[in-house]
């Protein structure tokens, strides 16, 4: 299999001989509002031309419908026909968006002969927070011959995750690890450099893709943070991997 971050957690996965399409958010640098106040977002353009960005995909996968994760550009450029999976919930807008073959992912799917296993995720914490940022869903994939993935979606790290960890025995784990805060207590919305540790140690036969990183103002963990925590920690870097936009790892 082959993990190819765009941008953000805007991914492009070879998996059990099809290419999909993760979280698409394809908007230019700076075309958004800020989400901190520091500056619009997103912050970096995008390493390759949309086109490219979109070339050859069989089936998107949304997790939520946050900017970050399905904009507009993406709702007006990735064409209609194709599958299209998402959470319990977010189905009518998606088919307001002219998509033509979505499907809500309650428990699990089989697609192509790949099984993709809905499972819990916490964007932040506190009722305020969790009300503002609404629900939000991490997946399982598997399929014949292929690693086993766990995309941990926009969660910050609690117990569904490690309970996913110990249930799922990923070979692979994608953690969003920017940092992401909000509101005025500057509330931690997904896992930051120290909770991605933790899933290193949670899990230490798996390796961890760390994405979401350095493209939203309000995402103020940085890849070089993690390394220096992940060496800290005697974390080998050939099991905590941290792509630069653009960047395809192959497993």
């Amino acid at each position: 299999m082959q993990i190819q971050l765009v941008r953000s957690a805007t991914l492009r996965v070879h998996y059990g001989g099809k290419l999909f399409l993760i979280d698409p958010f394809l908007l230019p640098k700076h075309s958004y509002r800020a989400l901190a106040g520091r500056e619009e977002n997103p912050t970096i353009d995008l390493p390759m031309p949309v086109e490219d960005v979109l070339a050859d995909i069989e089936m998107v996968l949304i997790s939520h419908l946050h900017t970050d994760h399905f904009c507009p550009d993406a709702k007006r450029l990735v064409p209609k026909h194709l599958p299209l999976f998402c959470q319990p919930g977010d189905d009518d807008h998606i088919v307001q968006h002219g998509f033509e073959n979505v499907t809500v992912i309650d428990d699990k799917v089989e697609w192509e002969g790949i099984t993709i296993t809905h499972v819990p995720a916490q964007h932040g914490s506190g009722k305020s927070i969790l009300r503002d940022m609404g629900d939000v869903s991490g997946f399982v994939f598997e399929a014949e011959g292929e690693p086993t993935v766990y995309w941990a979606g926009d969660t910050i790290l609690y117990d569904p995750v490690k309970e996913n960890i110990t249930r799922y025995r990923p070979d692979i784990i994608i953690t969003h690890s920017g940092g992401g805060i909000w509101g005025t207590d500057k509330t931690l919305i997904i896992m930051d450099a120290a909770q991605t540790i933790e899933v290193c140690k949670l899990a230490p036969e798996a390796k961890v893709i760390a994405v979401h990183l350095e493209a939203l103002d309000h995402c103020l963990t940085s890849r070089e943070e993690i390394w220096t925590q992940a060496d800290a920690n005697g974390i080998a870097h050939n099991r905590l991997l941290i792509p630069a936009d653009g960047e395809t790892l192959t497993f």
